[in-house]
């Protein structure tokens, strides 16, 4: 099928990468890219490393020390204005 595409300049791009690195046409890098994108995602799964909060501080003290450290600020805003 024959057909015309505007590609956005960053799109163009990585179809020009994929030319030099594979030594590819135009025309094969896009469609190998769009068989790449249509085939779902990629076998590599993103996992986010988790901790325990409960060992890097006592969160039943948070609120306090929140409050405390908000009326610091706040007298010392008062101060300067003064």
């Amino acid at each position: 099928m024959r057909t015309t595409v505007t590609l956005d300049p960053d799109a163009e791009q990585v179809i020009r990468q994929r030319m030099a690195t594979k030594g590819v046409s135009f025309k094969r890098a896009l469609n190998d890219a769009i068989r790449d994108g249509a085939s779902g995602p990629a076998d590599y799964v993103f996992r986010t490393p988790t901790v325990n909060a409960e060992l890097l501080m006592d969160v039943t003290q948070a609120n306090a020390l929140l409050g405390e450290l908000e009326d610091q600020a706040l007298i010392k805003k008062m101060q300067a204005s003064q």
